[in-house]
């Protein structure tokens, strides 16, 4: 295994483990602040950690049109609007049927792919590989849509809209934005997540029940950090190495980490239904992967897209 491809695992597995660690930071965070304003923190806080790292790398922002079309289209399409519905919709929405909803995420990605990027080949292996990582999410949260599930449509609508959201934008991101610096990718869609997150909550949130304490300023630089500047700039550095399906089916394998996770911190339980779903998800992953691997015997897998 080349160099290329142990930083193409590493930068995966790390996605994998931090966003699946950001719903834990997130409900930590959320017993001290509100959704919309605690968002709008974390970007505003990642933004001016982007900032610097740009300034010591001497990495400059790119301006041309392309540029400055995707820096709005992924603030309001990636930040504002999918973390706002999210953010919103889980007032409603059991976390558990949440994950299952986003999970048509990696669907999304398959259909705009085929549509807007044909050369990017998705074939039989990505796709059974996608519907066997969705059942795996199904039956580990199937617990989720038990009763009435009419009280959370408007709920659940937001969340699959918002899955929809992100699909297209990383979509649009491997189409147009190859020439983007995966860091000057992020800055500005951040600033304008951040401002317009905080804006919002000063209009819709009752920021008096805001306490600012050790679990909230911990919550943040972590969500700001790891959960944004890490995983953001590897997200988009990946776009520009691997196929997008496969890289999307990090959907599936996050609320895996963050079961894993509530187990160890917060003592929830796993049961039998937890593994097998969990298996149908590797399982899935791998398939969605079986096609690379076979190539990747041949020596014909990493070839980087440069244009």
């Amino acid at each position: 295994m080349n160099k290329l491809a142990v930083k193409i695992f590493l930068a995966y597995a790390i996605l994998c483990f931090i966003w699946g660690s950001t719903w834990l930071a997130i409900r930590i965070g959320l017993e001290s602040l509100t959704p919309i304003f605690s968002a709008g923190l974390r970007f505003s806080v990642a933004s001016i950690f982007i900032y610097v790292i740009m300034r010591v790398k001497n990495i400059s922002i790119q301006t041309d049109r392309v540029s400055i079309r995707l820096y709005f289209l992924m603030g309001f399409f990636s930040f504002v609007i999918p973390f706002g519905l999210v953010y919103w919709a889980e007032q409603f929405v059991p976390s558990g049927m949440a994950a299952v909803l986003f999970a048509v995420y990696p669907f999304w990605v398959v259909i705009f792919s085929y549509i807007r990027i044909p050369r990017d080949f998705i074939g039989f292996y990505k796709i059974f590989g996608t519907i066997l990582g969705f059942a795996g999410i199904v039956i580990i949260f199937s617990d989720s849509f038990s009763g009435d599930i009419t009280i959370y449509l408007i709920g659940m609508f937001a969340v699959v809209l918002s899955g929809i959201m992100q699909a297209w934008i990383a979509v649009s991101i491997k189409k147009f934005g190859h020439h983007l610096h995966p860091l000057s990718m992020n800055f500005i869609p951040m600033v304008i997540a951040g401002i317009s997150m905080v804006l919002i909550a000063f209009f819709a949130e009752d920021l008096t029940t805001i306490k600012i304490n050790q679990n909230a300023v911990l919550s943040i630089l972590y969500l700001a950090f790891f959960g944004s500047v890490i995983t953001f700039t590897s997200f988009y550095w990946l776009l520009k190495h691997i196929n997008l399906v496969i890289l999307s089916l990090i959907a599936f394998i996050t609320p895996i980490v963050a079961l894993i996770l509530g187990y160890f911190i917060y003592s929830e339980d796993l049961s039998t239904r937890h593994f097998i779903g969990t298996a149908l998800v590797l399982t899935g992953v791998f398939w969605a992967n079986l096609g690379s691997l076979l190539k990747l015997r041949k020596g014909t897998i990493l070839k980087t897209t440069k244009k």
